[in-house]
């Protein structure tokens, strides 16, 4: 049939049957698009995440380690998230500012898909500007990174979409934002503005300042690329300019103030992963792993309060270093300080060695073997000999026993079934009292008063009272030589113990942790101090006299020595063949302890204990003291 005859014929027909016909073609089309449409819907939405999960999701936290402030990070024990949740209140408005200019300038105008900013992306896509702005709202971001997949499929993207309505429908702008600044990743398995903060600047997202923050909202289009430890700092130096460019645009700052931030120099910490007090801080990550699992610690956002006065640490760090280093003119290579509360037994400051960042392997040894130096082993909890530094307690034991200070000893030659120990300036003085005789840590009465006043088991009993744990083997074992140090001990609990002086006899284990806190806010570890007394305070304040006496001390250390500083009370120790010295030292409201030596038994150059130690321990007490 000819088309002419086709259309004379269509013109033959009624029009109300014309009509008729129309009209049923587009109920069919409507009723089968619908169909289509609504099985679209169906296939593309099974198995969806209910947007109201964003609410109930269980963020992976890490477990944040902190001084005794509360203030000072030590360390952050992450999984493979760094995270910290913050909420948008803790959010500086400037950071949130940065990030919607860079991301999405229309954000509090759209209701979740912004079609002037996805045609505005190709636009600047086909001018080459494509790391400038993307089409993506934030909503589409968070839906993305937090429900779907990275693949670049239609499926995905109308999931995308539909999920980003309805996100949008039940929760507000701010809620959406907050959402996002927790979730969205930075890069070195940092998620979250806070755990970026942390991991770029060392500091809290609260406390950016405008061009950092503008550095943060710059990294999220590209975080590998954008890292601020990668090859590309000029561009993300760029980026950070148009961020602020950005917030000029939007009024967010002014055209001069853009500029001043344009010009502030950048600041980046000088590591990804933030360690301080090295050695006490990984014997609490220990602890928590041991309690706690490393699972759980990874993931469940503890804050740990620790007992570590990070201004005192900090000094005691510096001295350490800088007299570790004058100290090898004595072949002695490492040293290590706690500094304690006797009154509570907190650790104000540890530190193991002259420096846990140095190279681990000096001069080609062996660790574990050879090395007179090891920066990694913490020193302070290690067993050594005390030398004449363990004194005190078998002269406190004789005083439980009844004698005095002014109890009678004579210094002469003395012979135990073949143990004849010598003075250290291999001199007798005669009959003498016991607060000359400890005063100048004379090696003969020492003997005397653990052979004649009191005996190896009791003052082995005395010591362990006092918080000395490691003395286990029997009272044989150690025999007489125990007074001269010869049983090994930890630096850590010999400062401890020196606190039952410094407390009138009362006795508290060394606390690292105050509380630990979940992430809920519910504390669920936390110090509670129980002090035990153990001595006499009569006797406690006797023992104190004694060792800040300066004149029964100045016969042997003369009266201008590193010991004498007024109102503290001091001991040395130095062990034979010069393998230890020490310096344990306190008032009543500090105990430091100082061992000087090398890791590996080496003997020092003939340095006792006040050569080698008691310098560094006098220059921490003395801070100590101006400035607290």
């Amino acid at each position: 049939m000819k088309i002419k005859e086709i259309y004379r014929k269509i013109l033959s027909k009624k029009p109300k049957r014309i009509l008729n016909n129309v009209v049923n073609v587009v109920l069919v089309l409507f009723l089968g698009g619908t169909i289509l449409s609504l099985s679209l819907f169906l296939y593309y939405t099974k198995d969806f995440p209910r947007p109201d999960s964003l609410s109930e999701r269980s963020f992976v936290e890490p477990t944040r380690i902190y001084d005794r402030t509360g203030e000072v990070i030590l360390y952050t024990v992450y999984g493979e998230e760094k995270r910290d949740i913050v909420s948008l209140d803790n959010i500086p408005d400037h950071l949130v500012h940065a990030v919607i200019s860079v991301e999405d300038g229309n954000f509090y105008n759209h209701f979740g898909l912004d079609f002037k900013g996805i045609a505005r992306s190709v636009l600047e896509n086909l001018r080459g500007w494509s790391r400038s702005q993307g089409g993506s709202t934030i909503s589409q971001q968070l839906i993305r990174n937090t429900f779907l997949t990275g693949d670049k499929t239609i499926s995905r993207k109308v999931r995308e979409v539909i999920l980003t309505l309805e996100l949008e429908r039940r929760y507000s702008k701010d809620e959406i934002m907050e959402f996002y600044l927790n979730q969205i990743p930075f890069g070195r398995n940092a998620y979250g503005v806070e755990a970026a903060a942390q991991t770029f600047f060392n500091k809290s997202a609260s406390d950016l300042e405008v061009h950092e923050s503008a550095i943060i909202a710059s990294i999220i289009r590209s975080p590998s690329r954008l890292s601020p430890y990668g090859n590309y700092t000029e561009e993300l130096m760029t980026r950070k300019d148009y961020a602020l460019d950005r917030m000029a645009h939007l009024g967010y700052l002014s055209d001069l103030e853009a500029q001043e931030y344009k010009e502030k120099e950048i600041i980046f910490s000088n590591s990804a992963q933030l360690l301080r007090a090295p050695h006490f801080t990984l014997e609490i990550v220990q602890y928590l792993e041991g309690k706690y699992g490393e699972e759980y610690l990874k993931t469940r956002g503890l804050k740990v309060y620790t007992s570590i006065d990070w201004e005192l640490q900090q000094k005691a760090e510096e001295i350490v270093r800088k007299n570790g280093q004058s100290n090898i003119r004595y072949n002695a290579h490492n040293l290590a300080l706690v500094a304690t509360n006797p009154n509570n037994g907190e650790i104000l400051a540890m530190v193991g060695s002259v420096d846990y960042f140095k190279d681990p392997f000096p001069e080609g040894c062996t660790p574990g073997k050879d090395c007179r130096f090891e920066p990694y082993p913490n020193v302070a909890k290690r067993l050594r000999q005390p030398g004449s530094a363990f004194k005190p307690f078998v002269y406190a034991d004789a005083f439980k026993k009844g004698y005095t200070d002014e109890t009678i000893v004579v210094d002469e030659p003395i012979n135990y079934n073949g143990y004849s120990p010598k003075n250290y300036d291999g001199m007798y003085r005669g009959p003498l009292t016991l607060r000359s005789a400890l005063a100048q840590s004379l090696n003969v009465p020492a003997v005397k008063v653990l052979a004649e006043m009191t005996s190896v088991a009791d003052s082995i009993k005395t010591a362990s009272d006092f918080g000395i744990t490691t003395l286990t083997r029997p009272a044989s074992f150690y025999g007489l030589p125990l007074v001269l140090g010869g049983g090994e001990v930890t630096l850590l609990e010999m400062a401890s113990s020196y606190g039952v002086f410094a407390s009138n006899g009362y006795a508290n284990s060394p606390v690292s942790i105050i509380k630990i806190i979940d992430s809920s806010g519910k504390v669920i570890e936390e110090r509670n101090s129980s002090p035990k007394r153990v001595l006499d305070s009569n006797i406690a304040k006797t023992m104190t006299s004694i060792l800040s006496d300066n004149d029964a001390r100045a016969p042997m250390f003369g009266y201008n020595s590193t010991l004498n500083v007024p109102g503290v009370s001091v001991k040395t120790g130095t062990t034979q063949n010069y393998k230890d010295g020490w310096a344990i030292g306190y008032n009543n409201s500090i105990v430091i302890g100082v061992w000087a030596g090398n890791n590996d038994n080496t003997s020092m150059i003939s340095a006792p204990g006040i050569l080698v130690a008691a310098p560094t321990w006098r220059e921490l007490l003395e801070y100590y003291i101006s400035n607290y």
